[in-house]
């Protein structure tokens, strides 16, 4: 991942609304939640909701399918954890210093918690 591509990512997720939502859509799971679950998890007016999913889609975080009248989002689990990569490169020259992340510091770990029951 480029630097520039990694501060756009970030830049989405700095606003709270937009935060809330990728964070809702990774809790979510694989299988995503729907605009109206979405807004109404949040407290969020449709037109104000609509605008972030397009910014999160727009960026790669989250992708959007066709459900009927529907559209299921759903977090873009290979983005974030490029993303995290992309953060933790490198981090003190190999040393464990992030004991928050050990429990999924490696894609298998991080892939293995995702795929729990």
């Amino acid at each position: 991942m480029e630097t520039l591509n990694a501060a756009e990512l970030l830049a989405a997720l700095g606003h709270e609304s937009r935060l809330a939502i990728f964070r809702l859509l990774v809790e979510a799971g694989p299988g995503g939640a729907t605009a109206s679950a979405i807004g109404e998890q949040l407290g969020m007016a449709p037109a104000t909701l609509s605008f972030h999913l397009a910014h999160l889609s727009r960026v790669g975080l989250i992708a959007g399918t066709r459900e009927s009248r529907f559209i299921r989002y759903a977090a873009s689990y290979a983005t974030m954890d490029e993303l995290i990569a992309f953060l933790t490169r490198n981090c003190c020259q190999g040393e464990a210093c992030l004991p928050k992340t050990a429990c999924c510091d490696t894609i298998e770990k991080r892939r293995a918690d995702l795929e729990k029951p």
